[in-house]
């Protein structure tokens, strides 16, 4: 059965995200409640993206996204977006190709957060996680709502641009707008679990 969901972002803004089952589906319910325009961003591993790839967020406001089941996907923030309106322009952070929907990920650094609903398993569960496999732009959590078994909250909420080593940071006009992953910085099997270090 699919579970409702809370997935807020946190990098001097909250996004918030609740799913709630509808007809066996997810809604989620995307919310900016920071001091200006976020731009969260969306991809589907088997069929549509929610939201239509990506989509702008004043503050304050909301948009809804009805999941189907078995659907799986990423959402990630953007930052400091810029849209003409056909839809191409550029983000500072989680960028994807210069355009606001978007059809493939984000380029790192930038935090995901993944899902799949009932995702086919014979006990018909939901599975989510916070990775920071591809580098961190903005704080983010996930907190299942409602539903049934032992879903815990799971994420980075912490702003880590904050505490960015200088050789990982990301800078835009001398602000730290994103910090990389270890091994996208340094391209070794050390940091990026390859050659010697691809075993658990």
């Amino acid at each position: 059965m699919a579970i409702p969901f809370t997935v807020y972002l946190l990098f001097l803004f909250n996004l918030l995200a609740f799913g709630t089952l509808f007809s066996s589906a997810t809604l989620f319910t995307v919310q900016n409640h920071c001091s200006f325009t976020i731009w969260p961003a969306s991809l589907s591993g088997n069929g549509a993206s929610l939201g239509n790839g990506g989509f702008e967020l004043s503050s304050g406001s909301s948009a809804q996204f009805q999941a189907p089941p078995g659907w799986s996907g990423r959402f990630w923030g953007r930052t400091g977006c810029k849209f003409d309106n056909s839809g191409s322009g550029k983000c500072i952070t989680g960028d994807c190709g210069g355009i606001l929907n978007c059809t493939f990920g984000g380029v790192p650094p930038v935090t995901l957060v993944e899902f799949t609903i009932a995702g086919g398993s014979t006990d018909n569960k939901d599975f989510y996680d916070v990775s920071l496999v591809d580098g961190y732009n903005v704080a983010l959590g996930v907190k299942a709502v409602g539903g049934s078994g032992d879903c815990q909250n799971a994420g980075c909420v912490t702003d880590l641009n904050a505490n960015c080593p200088v050789e990982l940071r990301v800078l835009d006009s001398g602000s730290v707008v994103a910090c990389k992953s270890a091994c996208t910085a340094f391209n070794t099997p050390e940091f990026c679990c390859t050659g010697d270090h691809a075993t658990p």
